[in-house]
């Protein structure tokens, strides 16, 4: 496929870096050509050092043959005006990075499209859900629903106690194919597993079930997680848009401080958080004495969602310190991720990493409908409509000759949520839900075709 992406940002980067290792012909634009000029030696893509916004930098980089147009530079309506002018010479399909929760509501879609830009992301917002999704669920570490909740896959921090951990019990014993759940992946230390029958979970392990709504109970049990409060109380370090988001989409029973360090900022938020259970506090919330003055021995989860990864981290540490059980941070430089794993923080958000599995899925022919990029175990969650000729639908499970990187975790059919196993045949008007490693999606292109 030929892929243009407007803007050398973090975005950008990380998703040309993505993109690079499947070999699709890529080119990056950028105003600045120090941000562009070593990237073509590293990474197999070619670099253009040029005005995104230019007719003259869009026909070098002969957007009208592009197959995906991505505009992700920092300023959105520079993104949107690429778009539509790689739109109007022939683009195929055109993304534009916006921070205006405005632009994403469903009844400017039309429009949107209308003008030339195909599809709309706003990572802060699908920041945001993913963190207050992961706030009311305090003992889970990644959430995701699949047709409208017939499904849904959990991944939990295992500990050494709990009733799954058992040496003498393969994978096999603990869930056959009449188990009411799936284990699809499994994250040890910086190694994911996609595992077979004779695996084992292992303390500490980040096991990664898929399962039907009424199971989950069950899962909780079984991952030793009984005991974690849900949470009534937290605390917010940081007054981002992605806190804004985040807290306005909170349930009414959790009360939030939102600690702020600008004063400026501070009046910004009594006017653009309208969750009437927020406070807004002036102050530092690094500050230890701040923190014991709100009670942080009292609170249930604490969320770091600055734009500093370091301090985002060392605030959720000192959280857990005062006994906090649920934190989360929003982690930007990917090289501290697996230390912020290490640390036991709970759930780590990595925009850039959110925002390219959304654009991702704009080059798969596939008709994914939706792709979740697990930061935290190196993979990919992605539900798949059946068409009537697709290969899957040829053999049972077991006989498709699947790769070794992929594994179907259950199907939705008719609105009911159903496990696969190696024995399920499944049918045209099915919807799949494939868990695979990153990078490895586009494997599953000819079995969907």
């Amino acid at each position: 496929m030929k892929i243009i992406i407007a803007g050398a940002g973090a975005v950008g980067l990380h998703l040309a870096k993505l993109l690079a290792r499947e070999r699709h012909d890529i080119t990056l634009i950028d105003e600045q050509e120090e941000r562009v000029a070593s990237l073509s030696v590293t990474f197999d893509l070619k670099t253009l050092a040029g005005n995104p916004m230019a007719l003259t930098t869009l026909k070098e980089a002969e957007a009208g043959r592009a197959d995906l147009f991505v505009a992700v530079t920092p300023d959105e309506a520079h993104n949107i005006t690429c778009c539509i002018l790689a739109r109007k010479l022939g683009a195929k399909k055109t993304v534009a990075r916006v921070d205006n929760d405005e632009f994403t509501h469903e009844e400017q879609a039309a429009f949107f499209k209308e003008i030339g830009v195909q599809s709309i992301i706003y990572p802060e917002l699908l920041a945001a859900k993913e963190i207050a999704g992961s706030i009311k669920r305090s003992w889970i570490r990644q959430y995701w629903e699949v047709g409208n909740g017939a499904l849904v896959m959990l991944g939990v921090k295992v500990r050494e106690a709990a009733p799954i951990v058992d040496e003498h019990k393969p994978l096999r014993e603990l869930c056959g194919p009449d188990a009411p759940f799936h284990i699809v992946a499994i994250k040890r230390g910086d190694d994911t597993v996609i595992p077979h029958g004779e695996d084992f979970v292992m303390p500490r392990d980040i096991v990664f079930f898929m399962t039907t709504p009424q199971y989950i109970p069950d899962i909780r049990q079984l991952a030793g997680k009984e005991g974690y409060p849900d949470v009534k109380k937290l605390i917010v370090m940081g007054g981002s848009d992605t806190t804004v988001q985040m807290v306005n989409r909170l349930p009414d029973h959790i009360q939030v401080k939102v600690i702020e360090k600008n004063m400026e900022r501070c009046r910004r938020l009594s006017s653009l958080i309208s969750n009437p259970n927020c406070m807004v506090l002036h102050g530092d919330a690094t500050d230890i004495d701040l923190l014991e003055d709100e009670n942080i021995d009292r609170v249930d989860a604490f969320a770091a969602l600055t734009d500093n990864s370091e301090k985002n981290i060392l605030a959720c540490l000192n959280a857990k310190k005062h006994g906090v059980r649920k934190t989360v941070a929003i982690v930007e430089n990917t090289d501290y991720v697996s230390l912020a794993e290490n640390f036991d923080i709970g759930t780590i958000i990595n925009k850039k990493s959110i925002a390219a599995s959304h654009i991702y899925r704009m080059m798969l022919r596939a008709d994914l409908t939706t792709v979740k990029s697990l930061t935290v175990a190196n993979a990919d969650v992605c539900e798949i409509p059946v068409s009537e000729q697709a290969r899957v639908t040829r053999k049972p499970v077991m006989e498709l000759g699947l790769p070794a990187t992929v594994n179907l975790g259950g199907i939705v059919r008719n609105g009911r949520g159903i496990l696969i196993n190696g024995r399920t045949q499944i049918l045209p008007g099915d919807t799949v839900v494939a868990f695979c490693l990153q990078n490895t999606l586009s494997k599953l292109e000819r079995y969907f075709n």
